[in-house]
Formats: structure tokens, sequence, C-alpha cells
């Protein structure tokens, strides 16, 4: 039963989330870790949402809005999206091949290419079935994370403190790693692909049509988007958590505060926590963004090429989907050429986090108006808590991002 919202969830920790996450424990400590509680439940709710779309109307996000929206919305949001994805796959690739550069040595930039011909090799060439089971199996990539939290000494006492009693500062800094933690765990590529991973399951199952087809598969559907869905981000956050803690555990209690990127957290960790705790951890990174590349490319290439008519999905062989695998293509090694480039990838991923914080607003908001429309959803409008707390997700977000606009530029 798990399959969408079990791979969204963990392609949310990508190595640029394990970054704000260590970034978070080593500054803060325990007392940051309230965020995952918090968060929990509006990436339960928006993404539930994400997967409703996909699977009443047979369409993915860009497919609804490019039928019941103005196209300028449409390509506005779908450009920022793209450059955004594009960034994170860049800043994603950086940290793969620092990783490998970290444990074995040698040419960093070589790896990020080997990484990003071997992501989309993959995406395009496999068969959707056997790539799904792949992108199932490296979910397991991040117990790594677990594995580290494990292997250090930890005071649980003071964890559960900060997991369940908030603790908040006037410190600027502090109102930005929250931001920022909100902005990494709700993101738009995350809605883009659940929603459309639902599109390609009902082409996959031939038993299966959307549901303003055949309203009976209602019941059992719903139940099993919910399933997913709370089980990967459940597994996401605690995974988050689990980073949280051992970089608290280890850094913020060594006095280690500065952290930008995950291949620091992890060299960080190595004389603090030990070398099994340092190779453990990165070799998480690797595994996740093995995962988080291909989603990335991947709901770039979905929300372009739905917005464009294009024909899309991963089940289909490269020849009926060119524009489709081609932008999957684009995405990816102009992710690695900004590796190449003289692009701070700290600075570019920065502006990544805004573009997304700002993107995610409007685009919560449509997809809430696009479940609320009888026209759109037939009989399975959202209501009721569902609808409540996807509006309180999206002034969340809304009051997030004007949050980041003046940490950023106040």
């Amino acid at each position: 039963m798990l399959g969408p919202g079990l791979i969204t969830g963990a392609s949310d920790d990508d190595p640029s989330g394990i970054a704000t996450y260590s970034q978070a424990g080593a500054q803060f400590g325990f007392s940051i870790g309230w965020t995952m509680v918090f968060s929990y439940p509006l990436m339960c709710v928006i993404q539930e949402i994400s997967g409703r779309i996909g699977r009443v109307t047979g369409r993915g996000i860009s497919g609804n809005m490019r039928e019941w929206y103005p196209a300028w919305l449409l390509q506005s949001i779908v450009a920022l999206v793209f450059i955004a994805n594009t960034i994170n796959i860049g800043a994603d690739l950086g940290a793969m091949g620092d990783a490998v550069g970290l444990l074995i040595g040698g040419p960093t930039l070589v790896y990020v290419v080997v990484f990003a011909v071997g992501c989309a090799i993959l995406e395009i060439f496999m068969r959707y079935k056997r790539y799904v089971a792949v992108l199932r199996w490296l979910t397991l990539a991040l117990f790594a994370y677990f594995g580290t939290a494990l292997v250090v000494k930890v005071p649980w006492g003071e964890v559960a403190y900060g997991l369940f009693v908030p603790t908040f500062s006037s410190n600027g800094a502090f109102w930005t790693t929250v931001v920022a933690i909100l902005g990494t765990t709700i993101s738009p590529y995350l809605f883009f692909w659940q929603a459309s991973q639902e599109v390609e399951e009902i082409n996959a199952v031939p038993t299966r049509k959307p549901l303003v087809d055949n309203p009976r598969q209602g019941p059992d559907a719903f139940e099993r988007i919910r399933l997913d869905t709370y089980i990967g981000m459940a597994f996401s956050n605690l995974v988050a958590l689990a980073i949280i803690v051992t970089t608290a555990a280890t850094l913020h209690a060594a006095g280690v505060t500065d952290i930008e990127t995950s291949s620091q957290a992890a060299q960080a960790l190595r004389p603090v926590a030990g070398p099994f705790a340092f190779t453990v951890f990165t070799l998480g990174i690797l595994g996740t963004g093995l995962l988080a590349v291909p989603v990335l490319a991947g709901s770039a290439a979905y929300a372009l090429g739905e917005a464009c008519k294009w024909p899309v999905g991963l089940a289909r062989r490269p020849l009926a989907a060119k524009a489709f695998y081609g932008t999957i293509t684009l995405a990816t090694l102009v992710g690695a050429l900004i590796n190449f480039s003289p692009i701070n990838p700290i600075k570019a991923l920065f502006w990544s986090a805004v573009i997304n914080g700002v993107v995610a607003v409007p685009v919560m908001a449509i997809m809430m108006l696009i479940t609320m429309n009888p026209r759109i959803m037939g009989k399975f409008t959202v209501t009721g808590p569902l609808r409540i707390i996807g509006w309180a997700a999206t002034a969340i977000m809304a009051a997030a991002a004007i949050g980041m606009g003046v940490t950023a530029f106040g």
C-alpha cells in the first residue's frame, strides 16, 4: 500500500534538507525539536490533498491549473518551480559528490557528473514499476540517521522537553531557522510529485479509474492515500528529528554551530562523534540524494509537461514522451553544471528556498480551491477538518514566506 506518499516523504529529506536540519540542531540544540511535531499535521494534510487531486481527477496539479486557471498564473508558477528544482538538484548533486570525496577521496566534480548521468538514465530508461520499486528501497537509506542518533550519547529527557514544550526566541536567526524548516518540509515539488504519481498509479493499474469516472473506488482509494501519506510524512519527520538530535547532541554540545552543508555536518561529526557516526551519516547523504534528485527532476517535468500539454509519465517509453524526458535530462544536467560555475551553491540554495517559500503559498491556495470545486472534484470535494487544516497550513506558509522576506531583506 505504500508508494507515492512514502517516496514523497523520504525525498523531503534530501541533502539540502539534511543541511537545514543539521544547522538547526547545531545552532539551537534540542530546543528546535518542536518544529517537527508542529509541521507534521500540516505536511500530512497538504500532501493528502495533493494525492486526492491526482486520484480524483486523473490529472496532476499543472493539468488542473491549465484547465481551470489563467495561463499567466500557471506559466509563472511552473517557471519558478523549474528554477527552484534545478538549483536544488545542483545543491544535492554537489553534496553527493562531496560525500563520496569525504569517504574515498578523488575529484568531487567527476562524482557529480556520474551521479547526474546515472540518475537521469535510470529515470528515463528503467520500466516504471521497477523504477518505483527502486525508489521505495532507497527510502531505507534514511535509516542511517536513526543509526547515528543511536550511536551518540543523547540526553533523551532534553530531547522530549524540546519536542513537546515549544521554546521561542527573539533572535532573528531562530526565526529564520524555523522558516527554513517549514520551507524544507512543505515544498512545492512534493505537491506536484505526489499528485502526478497518483495519476501514474491509475495508468499502471488497469482496474483503477479517476474517481470522477468511478466514484465507487473512492473510499478504498482515500484510505490508501491517507495511510501512505501519513506514514511517509511520519518517516520524513522522524528522520529530520534524528538529524537534529544527532547534531544537537554532538556539534551543539561541542560548540560547533556554523554548518552550511550536509557534508560539512558529516565532517564536523568525525572528531566529535567518531568515524562510525561520520561514515553512516555520509552514506545517508548518498542514499537520500539518489532518491531526491529523480523526484526533483520528475516533478519539474510533470509540472512543465502538463502545462504544455505534452505526453507525460514515467510509464511511457522515452520516444513516446520525448519532451517530458528531455525536461528531466535538462533539469538534471543543468543542476550538475551549477557545480562547475562560479555560482556559490550555498547562496543558490538560499534563493531556491526563497523561491520555494514564495511559490508554495499560491500553489497551496490553488490546491485548496481545486478541492473545494465540485466541477473539478465531483462529489469528492474536501470538507471538514481536512479543509480547515489545509487552509491553516496555507496561512502559516504565507506568514513564513513573509517572515523569510523580512529576515532576508529587512
